[in-house]
């Protein structure tokens, strides 16, 4: 299993991850996947003690990471980190026109990598942005949103991180049930949607 006793596990990223944790709590997980992983790995290993920690903001781009990835990641000291971010990168295109390429996304994300890897000895999660075809507009989205889940394959690979492909899964849960009963917008994750992120996290980490 990746996580050893105990280990601070930091869940950081955009709201997705942030879905509406208390921030004047340190230790307040919200409402999403950072919430329901904490009980199950409690369940699964009682023996264990770990420290999980959530840092998402609603709304963030990986720019918005680079700004506080001192304060909300290195300063924390951990020794897991789990990075869900993109998706606004895409959808601020074409909500206000203001678009981040592909190459600046990837400039951006493998700089917090670079300074994890050189300031840190955390191990490293990455989970792959997604996007499902509800409402129906969403579906134009993939042409910005493709390159960038590249590039977050491309720099698992290059930083040696665990890949957690959400795009794929998601896709693959789609087939079972209608987009809406995973995601309220093709984004934002209903409840079922985030017992899938979960379970795909504690699969690759080793828990389940």
């Amino acid at each position: 299993m990746l996580i050893k006793d105990n280990d601070v596990i930091l869940f950081i990223g955009d709201s997705i991850t942030d879905c509406g944790r208390k921030r004047d709590e340190p230790y307040d997980l919200g409402t999403g996947y950072p919430n329901l992983i904490s009980p199950w790995f409690a369940a699964a290993h009682p023996e264990m003690n770990v420290t999980i920690l959530n840092k998402g903001i609603s709304g963030n781009r990986v720019r918005d990471l680079q700004k506080r990835w001192d304060k909300d990641c290195i300063d924390l000291n951990p020794d897991i980190v789990s990075i869900l971010i993109g998706i606004n990168d895409t959808w601020r295109r074409y909500d206000r026109n203001d678009p981040t390429s592909a190459e600046e996304f990837e400039i951006a994300y493998r700089d917090i990598l670079t300074r994890t890897k050189e300031r840190t000895n955390a191990k490293i999660i990455l989970l792959e942005p997604f996007v499902l075809p509800f409402p129906e507009d969403r579906k134009e989205w993939r042409e910005d949103l493709d390159p960038k889940i590249h590039a977050v394959r491309k720099l698992a690979c290059e930083f040696k991180a665990i890949l957690i492909p959400l795009d794929g899964i998601f896709a693959r849960y789609s087939v079972y049930k209608p987009f809406d009963y995973w995601t309220n917008d093709g984004v934002h994750p209903t409840k079922k949607g985030h017992a899938v992120i979960a379970k795909a996290w504690m699969e690759a980490t080793g828990i389940l």
